[in-house]
């Protein structure tokens, strides 16, 4: 279940330079508007692509968090502040786009089902308990090009003209947005690098929020898939075994706990060679990964479910990620000429895809 408290919606339009600041929250009567806004909330929070981080303690945007929480700021008066720094921002970046700003106040059951789920699915899911979040979602406009109805003298003319006003899809991904825990004030974000007067700088987590960095859950996969990678070449490991071994270890892990500690990955994909082991714990502490992260299930699925790999003859093969460490369905032999046969076994049935 996801409830919508407070949700509203400022405009930028930076080749005029007006910043058009709305006095009224959306109407989350309209229910359009309500499933566009929710769609954005439940995309943004299920993200793998989600980083995390806590305040720093000099961070102006907790503090009028804190006021907003404590009713001694209203939701509007603080959502204009919010797009009133964006806007000064954003017009600086020497890489402009187009965009408005979505700020959200809303409530979200732990076990509302992800995606683009229905209205009735999300009522079903309540179990009554819910997490409180503050999202604050930059949405990047697209141009499209639409027809324009002209009636001059002689005739209707029809022409194509270009609008620059669309919003984003709400099945899209957006890769600019805060979501703030209201209890624990725990942040999920992401960011994107943008250059101002020359300089790089990250909006979200430098300028607005003033907060630390965690790797998302999709980073730390990535990591451990390429360090795995590095090690078993170092080993004379068949690198694709080792690298879908890495994947359903990690599905698995995320499956049970929804947590993943990354040397537990290497030490299972490395159990019959200790030397390769410390290897990969060497290169994982210089690397500075994360002792353990959160990695949601779904998300850890839908990263770590397949693995992909291309021949130098130019064959792909894809394959789920168990089916490396299990000979009954899928096996890689070594020839006396150096090649190698990949042997697919207990197919019953193929089709063209």
């Amino acid at each position: 279940m996801l409830t919508i408290n407070h949700a509203i919606l400022h405009a930028f339009d930076f080749d005029t330079g007006s910043c058009y600041l709305s006095e009224h929250e959306l109407d989350m009567d309209e229910k359009l508007v309500k499933s566009y806004v929710r769609r954005h909330l439940r995309r943004c929070a299920a993200s793998d692509q989600n980083m995390h981080g806590e305040f720093a303690q000099d961070s102006g945007f907790a503090e009028e968090l804190g006021l907003y929480l404590d009713h001694r700021t209203s939701f509007i008066d603080l959502s204009k502040q919010i797009a009133e720094f964006f806007w000064d921002t954003l017009r600086k970046c020497d890489d402009l786009v187009q965009a408005d700003l979505l700020v959200a106040d809303f409530e979200q059951s732990p076990d509302a089902p992800k995606g683009d789920a229905s209205d009735e699915e999300l009522e079903k899911s309540f179990s009554g308990e819910a997490q409180r979040r503050f999202a604050v979602i930059l949405l990047p406009r697209s141009q499209t090009f639409m027809h324009s109805i002209e009636h001059p003298s002689g005739g209707a003319f029809n022409e194509i003209v270009r609008h620059d006003a669309t919003l984003p899809n709400p099945s899209g991904r957006v890769n600019t947005y805060v979501l703030v825990d209201c209890d624990t004030m725990a942040i999920d974000y992401c960011d994107k690098l943008r250059t101002v007067a020359e300089a790089e700088v990250w909006i979200m987590q430098n300028l607005l929020l003033k907060c630390t960095r965690e790797p998302s859950s999709r980073e730390v996969m990535q990591t451990v898939e390429a360090l795995v990678e590095e090690v078993a070449e170092v080993g004379n490991v068949n690198v694709v075994e080792a690298v879908g071994h890495a994947k359903a270890c990690m599905a698995h892990a995320a499956n049970l706990e929804e947590r993943l500690i990354p040397e537990q990955i290497g030490r299972e994909v490395f159990e019959d060679d200790p030397r390769l082991t410390e290897r990969f714990e060497e290169r994982a502490r210089e690397v500075e990964l994360p002792e353990e992260v959160q990695v949601r299930a779904a998300a850890a699925r839908r990263l770590a479910k397949n693995h992909r790999i291309r021949t130098d003859t130019g064959v792909d093969v894809t394959y789920p990620s168990d089916f490396s460490t299990n000979p009954d369905y899928l096996s890689f032999q070594y020839e006396e000429d150096g090649t190698m046969t990949i042997l697919i076994r207990n197919v019953r049935s193929i089709e063209n895809r």
